[in-house]
């Protein structure tokens, strides 16, 4: 039977790294795509409208890129550790990230997570157009996954859990039993139940252990 849910953000909190950022690098744009990076998570501006803009800079890129940027992308300390032990415990992990399938798959399968919501970039004849392919996960799909999921599992959301960095996961981490700003943007400090600020995941079980 599932004991509980954590849902987590994967850019600046399952991993060190923006996956976007790293391609702007690759693309020769990569000033430029952080700088939108870091209003957006700030806050300061659309999520979606965000990401389509940065999107749109990586256009012509090959699809090996992908190959490339998960050579430079590298687990937050505690990651492998904090899934053991929850799933040790009875829990469903999962991330949902503004990010890409195309690298996020990649990293649940090394830690075997149990859901994965991202967003797809579109390939033609083996490059990126520069658009994204169905809808965009935005700060009310990432409360609607933590939701969708709890209910799948028979959970209350008292039984959830959800940790992000960004203003977009301030949502889902206001939703859930316990909600935490990981190493977060300022705004997500300041309306977020919990903090975290210190770069180890498995900080995760001390807040959850003093429950």
């Amino acid at each position: 039977m599932t004991k509980g849910l954590l849902v987590m953000d994967v850019d600046s909190t399952l991993i060190l790294e923006e996956g976007i950022d790293l391609l702007g690098e690759e693309a020769g744009v990569g000033e430029e795509v952080a700088a939108i990076t870091e209003r957006a998570m700030r806050g300061e501006l659309d999520f979606e409208e965000a990401l389509r803009e940065r999107v749109a800079l990586l256009k012509g890129l090959p699809v090996t890129v992908f190959d490339r940027i998960m050579e430079k992308i590298h687990f937050t300390p505690g990651a492998a550790d904090l899934v053991a032990e929850l799933k040790n415990r009875g829990y469903k992990v999962a991330v949902v990230s503004g990010g890409f399938h195309e690298t996020v798959d990649r990293l649940a399968a090394q830690l075997e997570l149990d859901y994965v919501r991202a967003n797809r970039l579109e390939v033609v004849d083996g490059l990126l157009t520069g658009q994204v392919l169905g809808e965009i996960v935005t700060k009310e799909t990432k409360k609607a996954c933590l939701e969708a999921w709890a209910v799948e599992n028979g959970l209350e959301l008292s039984q959830t859990i959800a940790m992000g960095d960004g203003a977009n996961d301030l949502p889902m981490i206001q939703r859930a039993g316990i909600g935490v700003a990981f190493c977060a943007k300022p705004i997500v400090q300041e309306q977020a139940p919990y903090r975290i600020n210190e770069k180890n995941l498995y900080k995760l079980i001390e807040i959850l252990d003093g429950k």
